[in-house]
């Protein structure tokens, strides 16, 4: 399980650590594990300015629970100038990529597809034996497979922001998800909790790498061609665009990805922190909607 400052709190002076849990529990506070050598490593995390704890991890090992602390060096707050201008990242939801940048990064979803497949297999097996015993197994099996989405979605997130740092982008524009269902209605890996998911996993690590997460309405981000801007329901099969008037052919969630930042900019968003964004990042480079 992930656990982020939000739902973690260090304590270096008293030698311990809080933990966020579910429902009407209280918090549970553990013990840190340190060396008796005053000088080792783990204390400059604790005590220095320079380190700042980050993304933890709780495992279950041999009966017994252990938090796995993370710590980095936070990132320097830019100037004036680099924060009042800059380029935003388009980023386009789908079915068999669970998601693509405008920087042309893919991010498949053929691994998970086929895991859910295969848990659907062996969960249709365990309910045609109809025991307590599969039932159990099948409950297991639902807890894994939840797991197993939390951390491919984990990883979509962090590669998401990594991209967007990569390009020196101020912000990240993602698709409203309010009509997500019916948006991807057969959609495999999908459910409405796992997209959303995925953009919480993106706001919260954007914003700690002081980028600004921001989204808007899909309508015609699938149709529409970046190139020339045509706007025809016959422009995309399947993963293939093409447009009916200009002829531009391109990956149909890449050309998405793209119109989700340039429609973003074209329809007048402003992000907030008094920020101004008026190009968004592409593969080599970067764009201004003319």
């Amino acid at each position: 399980m992930v656990f982020d400052r939000r739902t973690l709190t260090v304590f270096p002076d008293q030698g311990k650590i809080t933990l966020t849990t579910l429902g009407d529990h209280s918090r549970v506070h553990a013990d840190l594990a340190l060396p008796e050598n005053p000088d080792g490593y783990q204390y400059d995390y604790l005590t220095d300015d320079e380190w700042e704890y980050t993304e933890s991890t709780l495992h279950y090992r041999n009966g017994e629970w252990y938090i796995h602390l993370g710590y980095r060096t936070p990132k320097q707050d830019a100037d004036e100038s680099t924060t009042q201008y800059g380029a935003v990242l388009g980023v386009d939801f789908g079915v068999n990529q669970i998601a693509v940048t405008s920087t042309a990064r893919f991010f498949g979803a053929g691994e998970l597809n086929h895991y859910r497949r295969e848990c659907e297999r062996v969960r249709g097996e365990l309910q045609g034996t109809g025991t307590q015993s599969a039932h159990r197994t099948i409950e297991q099996l639902s807890g894994r497979e939840q797991r197993y989405v939390k951390h491919v979605l984990h990883s979509v997130a962090n590669g998401i922001v990594e991209e967007a740092l990569a390009h020196d982008c101020a912000g990240i524009i993602l698709e409203d998800l309010s009509d997500i269902r019916d948006d991807l209605p057969f959609a495999q890996w999908h459910s409405e909790w796992a997209f959303r998911k995925l953009k919480d996993f993106v706001e919260y690590k954007a914003e700690y790498e002081g980028l600004f997460v921001d989204t808007i309405d899909p309508r015609n981000t699938s149709k529409r061609c970046n190139e020339c801007g045509f706007v025809h329901g016959k422009n995309r099969h399947s993963e293939a665009f093409e447009c009916r008037h200009c002829g531009k052919q391109n990956h149909a969630d890449y050309n998405a990805a793209k119109n989700v930042a340039e429609l973003y900019l074209r329809r007048g968003h402003q992000p907030p922190r008094g920020r101004s964004v008026s190009q968004y990042a592409l593969k080599s480079g970067s764009r201004t909607p003319s």
